[in-house]
């Protein structure tokens, strides 16, 4: 056989094998992509307490949300993309929990990076998130939070100050938790 042959047969395995390879791993992950900049486990991770950075943004309903207006209450942040499974796994729950405080001096805000607006909308459908949540198209707000992955979540103390930081999926126990003891403080 003749070097160009074997450079050939040796190219079109590599790509059979190349081609496997990310059949195989579609196939594993039902075809949502992750792993890469998504949090899978929940930890808490140590924040310097210092007033949250404010933003003003548009809404996937067109409203106008702005930080800084809801000083006086607890918020909670979170940080999330349509495509990421730890993100889809948590939805239930904050919409859940969401429902359950309020009346309570709590707000909830959800913030889709790396997304597009179409995805945005279907996901909050399709997981009925019922609060405001907005696509963070240039990651100014991300960025502002130093976001490293997704999910992350951020909590906000009534006096505006931020408290306390989250990476990977929240439940419903953890989250009821963390409000509580921000609400009693």
């Amino acid at each position: 056989m003749s070097k160009r042959i074997v450079i050939m047969v040796v190219t079109a395995l590599l790509g059979a094998a190349l081609l496997s390879l990310l059949g195989w791993a579609s196939v594993r992950s039902g075809g949502v992509p992750g792993g890469f900049l998504t949090n899978n486990t929940l930890g808490e991770v140590s924040v310097r307490t210092e007033i949250a950075a404010d933003f003003t943004v548009t809404t996937l309903n067109g409203d106008i949300f702005t930080l800084s207006e809801l000083k006086g209450r607890v918020v909670m942040i979170n940080f999330w993309a349509s495509w990421c499974p730890p993100c889809r796994k948590e939805a239930p729950a904050f919409a859940q929990v969401y429902r359950e405080y309020q009346g309570k001096p709590v707000e909830f805000f959800g913030v889709d990076i790396w997304d597009r607006e179409e995805d945005a909308k279907d996901y909050v459908e399709q997981f009925e998130v019922p609060y405001p949540n907005a696509l963070d198209g240039g990651g100014r707000i991300a960025i502002d939070y130093g976001v490293t992955g997704i999910p992350e979540t951020y909590f906000i103390g009534a006096d505006g100050n931020l408290k306390r930081k989250f990476v990977g999926p929240m439940n419903e126990e953890r989250l009821r938790t963390v409000l509580n003891e921000m609400l009693s403080q």
